[in-house]
């Protein structure tokens, strides 16, 4: 009687300790032993608004910043004049790219991440593998193994049914029955997460060599040589940080990005007042009209430069696993977004009157006296941005790793 009283006394402390470090509560179950439903219900419910207590939410929506936003609050530093490489030409162009950024980040980051893929996940974990393996489950393709009678009793995966003449019903039938299909779609399926890989191995460079270049804005002396081994010497030491794991280096980066976010989103808010408030006509679809009627082909070949303006956005959905749904909706909807539009509207007011800065736009439309802390806070930023698809790149392996699609490899931390 005294062995059960202490035991059950050892697991509430556990319970507890794990609540303490915000982390996931997990079952302590044998994996030949079946999961009861309540257990079940439990942890399906920890992705959800009923799952975490509210201090814990905001605890995990606050070191989102630091590990899924990074890299998406960066862009910024170099969108319009990716957007721009040959300069200028009229004034309605800046106009015509500012609606355009606008409704990209509205429509794809906004409402079809945040509020329409996070949701789909397999048992709160993002990315394309954990759809993938989600799909394979409920379709039964067996172009990878991973169905087992037991998983029902062994797993808290979903035990919905799908209704006989609904569109699943018909893309299921039509999944299974089709061979080439199953092997179409596992191509598709390794083929967007080596680009994403690839965004992994490459983005850190470029944002960190981006936000380093911005000294020679101040300084045209400094050579490109000299800003090339700043930006390697930051690289070596963010990447020696990784065997810490998410959850501290998450609370390391989040105030750096959080106060990024507002620094940004100020910055931008004052170039509206000083430059031209009228930016804010840019909400209106009607200037993406003019832009690609006036500007043709020119228009069409930008819209690569448009599209930085949500880089890093697949790294928020790769890096669910680390957080939860609520929490990443709550950071993107109060914070990273309206920061976000207040600087491209911000740069874009600057522009209109400046048009020959736009290859160092935000450098150029930060007041001087603020010149050198931004800098610094830039710098860092972008360092967080590399973490950012650093973590995402680690998640996404982990998956494939154990999907049997990459190469047995051990992760220290995630």
């Amino acid at each position: 009687m005294v062995s059960s009283s202490s035991s059950m006394e050892d697991n509430i402390d556990e319970d507890r300790e794990m609540c303490g470090r915000g982390r996931m509560w997990s079952l302590d179950q044998k994996i030949d032993e079946p999961i009861q439903d309540a257990d079940a219900e439990h942890v399906t419910a920890m992705d959800t608004r009923e799952g975490f207590p509210a201090l814990m939410v905001l605890r995990l929506a606050f070191q989102s910043f630091g590990v899924a936003y990074g890299d998406l609050g960066t862009s910024p530093l170099y969108v319009f004049s990716s957007t721009f490489p040959h300069g200028i030409h009229y004034s309605d162009e800046v106009m015509g790219a500012l609606s355009l950024i606008i409704y990209t980040l509205t429509l794809i980051p906004l409402l079809k991440y945040v509020f329409v893929v996070l949701r789909a996940n397999d048992n709160g974990e993002g990315g394309t593998f954990a759809l993938y393996s989600l799909l394979c489950r409920h379709a039964k393709v067996n172009t990878i193994p991973n169905q087992h009678h037991t998983d029902e009793k062994l797993t808290t995966y979903s035990r919905q049914t799908i209704k006989d003449r609904s569109c699943a019903a018909r893309t299921k039938k039509w999944l299974e029955a089709n061979v080439y299909g199953q092997n179409a779609l596992l191509l598709l399926v390794l083929v967007g997460t080596c680009m994403f890989i690839g965004d992994g191995i490459f983005t850190p460079a470029i944002s960190v060599l981006s936000s380093v270049h911005g000294i020679k804005v101040q300084h045209h002396e400094m050579s490109t040589a000299v800003i090339v081994a700043i930006a390697v010497v930051i690289l070596v030491i963010l990447f020696s940080m990784q065997h810490y794991g998410t959850d501290k280096v998450g609370w390391l980066f989040a105030p750096v990005v959080f106060f990024w976010f507002l620094c940004i989103g100020s910055i931008g808010a004052y170039n509206i007042c000083k430059h031209d408030p009228h930016v804010l006509k840019a909400f209106s679809p009607v200037y993406i009209v003019r832009y690609f009627r006036r500007g043709k082909k020119h228009s069409w070949a930008s819209l690569g430069g448009i599209m930085l303006s949500i880089t890093g956005t697949e790294a928020l959905f790769a890096d669910l696993g680390h957080f939860s749904t609520l929490p990443l909706q709550i950071a993107f909807t109060s914070v990273v977004f309206p920061c976000l539009l207040l600087q491209y509207l911000g740069q874009a007011a600057y522009l209109i009157h400046h048009q020959d800065d736009v290859t160092e736009a935000f450098y150029r439309s930060i007041p001087d006296l603020a010149y050198y802390p931004v800098f610094v806070i830039a710098t860092l930023a972008a360092v967080v941005a590399s973490q950012a698809t650093i973590s995402a790149t680690f998640s996404i392996i982990n998956q494939s790793v154990a999907l049997g699609c990459f190469p047995r490899v051990k992760v220290l931390q995630l």
